[in-house]
């Protein structure tokens, strides 16, 4: 079984009134609906942080390309 820490928390009652009617009409607890949530946040953090390779060489592009990137951005 995997050890889990109480967090305690406060939200929106409005939030809370959302997350208890998913919370019914899927089966599951509260506390899965939040976990998921949760997990769900780390994982699209951890993706969002660009390669430190891939930001290095686009950085090492800027003098060669700065035109076209201006361009682009138009």
């Amino acid at each position: 079984m995997d050890l889990k820490v109480k967090l305690d928390t406060q939200l929106r009652p409005e939030m809370v009134k959302t997350i208890k009617q998913i919370a019914k009409d899927e089966g599951r607890q509260i506390e899965s609906l939040i976990e998921e949530a949760l997990v769900d946040l780390v994982d699209k953090k951890k993706t969002q942080t660009p390669r430190r390779h891939v930001m290095t060489n686009y950085n090492s592009s800027h003098k060669e390309f700065s035109d076209l990137y201006l361009r682009l951005v138009q």
